[in-house]
């Protein structure tokens, strides 16, 4: 169909031209050009020719060499074929195609009409009616704060100031498609300019209204949905029949002439944020280490407790037993708590055997020199005696018991 609605209008349009050029035609021989002649044409013979050729396409013939002008259907039938081609070109000239993803905005005297789907359509010729065609699947960008390239910046839409008195420098990519033809070909003069208005607007709004750190570190997502969201509404308010798809926050930093103080701030930031956590580390470790002593200790006191507190309880147990067996038999129980104490006593002293019916000299050999001597030559028995020392408080019990048995034999 497209193809075909084009094809008559080349046509009527390549008819027209042809009719236009054999008229003014001066390649013809017989314009005022004179048989035999090779010279230039002249001016008066052509003049001359021209109104001829005109008198015969209007049906007006000879004049003055007594010839009979013909009827008026002959007279204009030149002119009615010349106004009917020209007719054709003008009513050709409102076919208009609408490609897919746009709409036709047909306009009749300047005033809106109606709509058109894509496909090809027609209106009445220019100026009775007009069409323009809009894309709306074309997604449209606005820069602000800079244009083609972020390192073209425009400072005077960048520079913006943020809720702790202080200039960012931040730069913004705008996305946006349009949602309704009419209202954005009616309702607003330059609706681009109103989306690069609206949109510095809602971005200064929003980041005068946080801080600068916010801006430039962690709130760089929340600063462009906000700006999104903002911008949006008074697009709406405006009636421009734009529908903003995307904001994005190219660049957000400090200016240029506070660029060297705000890295120093930075590092010095980041510093302190590397001691906190060595710190942090540090009692990290420490801290579990402490408990785990404290802990220990705290077992180990409640074991020693339990120890000391059962032992004497056995202790008393025993002795209670003692007690029993002393009442039944007191002198076997002398006896028995006596060589005991006599056995714990002996173990742990060096003893030396005299013969004093012999007569010997012994007694004059230094005998704390050859008992050191002994103690020296006998390392295992030095070794042995840290595990001796084991069952001493029981022998120094059974001997605290034996002292008391006495007493109380005296008594």
């Amino acid at each position: 169909m497209v193809g075909y609605v084009r094809s008559i209008r080349d046509f009527l349009i390549d008819r027209a031209l042809r009719f236009a050029g054999a008229l003014m035609s001066l390649n013809d021989p017989q314009w005022g050009r004179r048989p035999g002649s090779q010279g230039p044409p002249d001016l008066d013979e052509l003049w001359r020719n021209f109104n001829r050729k005109l008198d015969g396409l209007f049906g007006r013939r000879g004049g003055g060499n007594g010839e009979r002008a013909p009827g008026p259907g002959k007279r204009f039938g030149g002119a009615g074929l010349l106004f009917g081609l020209i007719v054709a070109v003008w009513l050709a000239s409102g076919f208009y195609i609408v490609p897919e993803g746009q709409r036709g905005v047909v306009l009749r005297f300047g005033r809106f009409l109606d709509t058109t789907l894509p496909g090809p359509r027609w209106h009445l010729p220019y100026p009775i009616e007009t069409a323009e065609v809009v894309n709306l699947a074309q997604v449209r960008t606005v820069e602000i704060g800079y244009r083609n390239n972020v390192k073209s910046k425009v400072l005077k839409e960048s520079l913006m100031l943020t809720d702790d008195e202080n200039i960012v420098d931040a730069q913004f990519a705008v996305q946006y498609v349009l949602k309704s033809t009419t209202d954005y070909l009616f309702n607003s003069r330059a609706p681009d300019e109103a989306v690069l208005q609206a949109a510095e607007t809602a971005i200064r709004e929003i980041v005068g209204k946080s801080s600068m750190d916010f801006v430039i570190f962690e709130g760089r997502a929340d600063v462009a949905a906000q700006a999104h969201k903002l911008m949006q509404e008074i697009l709406d308010r405006y009636g421009t029949g734009i529908n903003v798809s995307k904001v994005t926050m190219q660049q957000a930093q400090p200016p240029e002439q506070v660029q060297a103080a705000f890295d120093d701030a930075v590092k010095a930031g980041q510093d302190r944020e590397r001691q906190k956590n060595e710190g942090q580390a540090y009692a990290n470790d420490v801290i579990p280490k402490a408990r785990g002593a404290a802990a220990r200790l705290i077992q180990e006191a409640e074991g020693y407790r339990q120890r000391v507190t059962e032992q004497a309880e056995g202790d008393a147990a025993r002795f209670r037993q003692v007690v029993s067996e002393y009442n039944k038999a007191p002198q076997v129980t002398r006896d028995r708590l006596y060589i005991d104490a006599m056995q714990q006593i002996m173990s742990n002293t060096s003893k030396v055997l005299i013969d004093q019916k012999g007569g010997s000299n012994l007694l004059y050999i230094p005998l704390d020199k050859i008992m050191q001597m002994t103690g020296s030559g006998r390392p295992e028995a030095a070794a042995a005696k840290p595990a001796e020392t084991g069952p001493a408080p029981e022998s120094t019990a059974r001997t605290r018991e034996a002292f008391r048995g006495r007493e109380r034999e005296a008594r």
